[in-house]
């Protein structure tokens, strides 16, 4: 393979975090990837590699969306208009069906509820809009008693949250996002890409493997009717493709808040750092108070759907236990196209990557030591 270029900047001390780059992107074929990131809302890293990828490039971020979903959370209830610990069939009188009236927000937020799909399935047509899903979650049972067990929604969890914020403010979820926390920063994140940002967008890839691993592999993994299968949409007929789910336009268009958000590296890390140190001249939008509720751990010890690696604040997924060289108070989200995105409100670290294709077994080595870089250099100094 000729060698791999790389494109892009990196502060003074941040050098061994291109040479990380370099070699991550290398081992994983150089098909396209991107890593940013900022230290108390100054960029340190802005870097990019692969056939037709700019630092501009946007591509499917999956369950990266969900950070971006929290942050609409977190703005609400320090606004006063949502209450974590009010019921979901308060606001959505048709989700007390079938064993859910007692079900909140915060339930939810860190999957608890056990409403991680709907018998049968859902099409990906029907996944593509945050409405459709929450019309045929209010009338499901939950999967497990609710409150008892912690299990991951992928495709559905935030259909929920975004029903319950449609039905008090009267906006969508999506709406409220471009207005406070896109368009102010400036971010290239977006849940609902728009037609004129298309060219801009490139195509998540299928990963790649020998085939008898990927034949061990997809024989090892729970059938589509267990827990962990319609967690991840695999219970409809045919099962979910998520590789072409990202890739399809009705999707990246009305950007559902679980799984559809299109961004790049810059607007992760810039998304991050907005909400904890701010960033260009604006203040930061989390309060110390809110920052604290929603990166308080609050499910953890295991997932019945992801298993050990299942471990939430509110909403976030708790990256202080992710990597353990981070505060405890460190969260983001990250996607299963391989995106990563996190903050470390201790010390002002905020991590944005992203790779155009899928590994095969949805395995991301390279998350730890690109993140492990980043904190060495901005800790040394």
């Amino acid at each position: 393979m000729s060698e791999i270029e790389i494109h892009g900047m990196v502060a003074d001390g941040f050098e061994v975090v291109r040479e990380e780059f370099a070699a991550a992107v290398a081992e994983e074929g150089g098909s396209g990837a991107q890593l940013a990131a900022y230290v108390d809302g100054r960029t340190v890293v802005d870097l990019w590699t692969g056939a037709e990828v700019t630092g501009d490039t946007l591509t499917g971020v999956y369950s990266s969306t969900k950070g971006a979903a929290t942050l609409v959370v977190a703005l609400l209830v320090q606004d006063g208009v949502l209450e974590l610990d009010q019921p979901v069939a308060r606001a959505w009188p048709e989700f007390a069906a079938a064993g859910k009236a007692r079900i909140t927000l915060r339930d939810v937020l860190s999957h608890r509820s056990g409403v991680i799909g709907v018998d049968g399935g859902l099409t990906a047509d029907e996944l593509a809009d945050d409405r459709v899903i929450a019309t045929r979650l209010a009338g499901q049972r939950p999967y497990w008693r609710p409150g008892t067990a912690c299990g991951y929604g992928g495709f559905v969890s935030f259909a929920i949250v975004g029903e319950v914020i449609h039905r008090v403010t009267g906006r969508s979820l999506q709406e409220i996002f471009e207005e406070r926390v896109r368009t102010p920063y400036g971010l290239d994140i977006h849940l609902g890409l728009p037609e004129a940002l298309e060219d801009r967008y490139r195509e998540v890839l299928p990963g790649v493997a020998d085939p008898e691993e990927l034949a061990a592999f997809w024989a090892a993994v729970p059938g589509p009717h267990s827990i962990t299968g319609i967690g991840y949409g695999l219970n409809s007929t045919p099962p979910l493709d998520q590789v072409a789910f990202i890739n399809t336009r009705r999707v990246r268009a009305l950007g559902q808040a679980s799984a559809g958000g299109v961004g790049n590296a810059r607007g992760l890390a810039g998304m991050y750092a907005a909400a904890v140190s701010g960033l260009d001249g604006h203040a930061a939008l989390l309060k110390p108070d809110t920052l604290g509720e929603f990166s308080m751990l609050h499910s953890t010890g295991g997932d019945l759907v992801t298993g050990a690696a299942g471990q939430y604040a509110l909403g976030f997924q708790a990256k202080g236990l992710r990597y353990p060289f981070l505060s405890a108070w460190a969260f983001g989200h990250g996607g299963s196209a391989g995106s990563e995105a996190f903050v470390d409100p201790r010390n002002g670290i905020a991590f944005g990557y992203t790779r155009r294709r899928f590994s095969f077994n949805w395995s991301y080595p390279e998350h730890d030591r690109l993140a492990a870089a980043v904190h060495s250099a901005a800790t040394a100094s």
